[in-house]
């Protein structure tokens, strides 16, 4: 037996290239999201996700559920994160030129919005030891450096953690003209808001 399936891939906002699947045939319509992030509102302004003025019929959907637990009693919205964020990154880096920020990130991709408004609200580029990893991402590549003498990194160590405990940042700097460097660290993972009590 056949079936013609139509299969839209639909922004997923998770990483670059990450996608969500709108499989459409005879016998109904399905998503299914993988890891996905979208703003409120993002969603309605999908046009492929409705048929003329109204939202397509979608029998069944496949969700991506790791934060679907009552422990994630409110995970922020990325423009929140991003402004809680730059406050910290701002307050530590006027301090002085040797007060530096490491951006603790686990994964390879999906932390360039965060390195995009980090570089354009403070004028500081972000270090990163393998700038190849961008070359097909254009617009982020004007915001991240080799420079290791910048005051934001997300440079990256098999042992990050050990680095980091040693006040040395993964990509080995611990200090800058003679001065040692005062180094704080942010992980941005969502993980972290299951861990917080009310």
């Amino acid at each position: 037996q056949k079936e013609d399936v139509v299969v839209t891939l639909l922004p997923a906002g998770h990483c670059p290239g990450s996608v969500m699947f709108l499989f459409e045939g005879e016998n109904g319509t399905v998503l299914y999201t993988g890891d996905f992030r979208l703003a409120k509102g993002e969603a309605a302004r999908m046009e492929l996700l409705h048929s003329g003025t109204r939202v397509k019929d979608i029998q069944s959907v496949y969700l991506d559920t790791t934060f679907c637990d009552p422990k994630f009693y409110h995970i922020p919205s990325r423009e929140e994160c991003l402004n809680g964020i730059l406050e910290l990154v701002r307050s530590w880096t006027s301090l002085s030129r040797y007060h530096v920020v490491w951006l603790n990130c686990k994964a390879a991709y999906g932390y360039e919005y965060l390195f995009i408004n980090l570089s354009e609200e403070l004028g500081i580029k972000v270090h990163t030891n393998k700038p190849d990893m961008f070359r097909n991402m254009p617009e982020i590549l004007c915001h991240v450096t080799t420079d290791r003498y910048t005051q934001i990194h997300a440079c990256r160590h098999p042992r990050d953690d050990d680095c980091f405990r040693g006040n040395r940042l993964p990509c080995g700097l611990t200090c800058q003209n003679g001065n040692p460097l005062h180094i704080i660290s942010i992980k941005p993972s969502t993980m972290w808001f299951g861990e917080r009590n009310k």
